[in-house]
């Protein structure tokens, strides 16, 4: 029997083509409601006392080269732009790493475009860059930042090389740093999520991302009506992994915050 045959009595019998479906997440810890609520209360709370709440997180990776992208953009007739066939990581300049922060009550957003790994080293040097060039002027009369993250990754929770460098961060903005991170399997509530990197696949969709100055140059131009303003600079600085923060140096950091 013929697969066209097949197909048509598969058909006739109320079968489709369908894709796989993402609706499963897995089981869930009998306190993710409450974590959700706590973490929407701080916000609530920091906001009403114009203290910067900002969401961060690392963007997906892209390969840096004459490869396609997905999407499509104007050009005359007949003449799209030439591509490679394959996206070879060999064939790429390297890798863009954008990691983002997102202000909530401001609507704007800086990213560090990174260059080398996705380390907690470069993850708090982008909130220092954040505070430097957008956060220090918004907020001259700040004393406490809040930060909502995902569990995993560079600014993951288990993290020790995190913890040490906001505490260096906080002793060195004075500053008292609170974080809350989203339960695990639930990235796609975190805010940066929605607000800032979706707009910014949007923004580069059907263009090639040759060149680092490219990806930075299209993630500043990302606009949205509602008044999204984004800022991004290259990270060139190396950031090396592996770094080990002892027993010792975490004893040695400060106590969390009591409010």
């Amino acid at each position: 029997m013929s697969s066209t045959t097949v197909g048509h009595l598969l058909h006739a019998l109320g079968y489709r083509l369908q894709a796989l479906r993402k609706t499963q997440e897995g089981s869930s810890h009998p306190d993710r409601n409450a974590q959700f609520e706590h973490i929407n209360t701080t916000a609530a709370a920091f906001l009403q006392r114009q203290q910067p709440v900002i969401s961060v997180d690392t963007k997906k990776k892209e390969l840096v080269g004459n490869f396609k992208n997905a999407g499509q953009e104007w050009h005359p007739a007949g003449t799209p732009e030439p591509v490679r066939v394959h996206d070879f990581p060999g064939d790429a300049t390297g890798k863009a790493i954008p990691y983002g922060v997102y202000d909530m009550a401001r609507n704007e957003a800086w990213v560090s475009v990174g260059r080398d790994h996705d380390t907690p080293a470069f993850a708090v040097a982008s909130i220092r860059q954040w505070w430097t060039m957008m956060g220090r002027a918004a907020y001259p009369h700040a004393d406490a930042l809040f930060i909502t993250a995902d569990a995993g990754g560079s600014n993951g929770y288990r993290s020790r090389a995190w913890k040490q460098e906001l505490q260096q961060l906080a002793d060195a903005l004075r500053l008292r740093i609170h974080v809350s991170h989203f339960p695990p399997g639930t990235s796609k509530w975190n805010t940066i999520e929605h607000r800032l990197f979706c707009h910014i696949t949007e923004n580069w969709r059907g263009r090639a991302l040759r060149t680092f100055e490219t990806v930075v140059a299209l993630i500043g131009h990302t606009r949205m009506a509602a008044g999204l303003r984004v800022k991004a600079k290259l990270d060139t600085r190396r950031h090396p992994t592996g770094c080990v923060v002892t027993h010792a140096e975490m004893r040695a950091l400060a106590p969390p915050p009591t409010s």
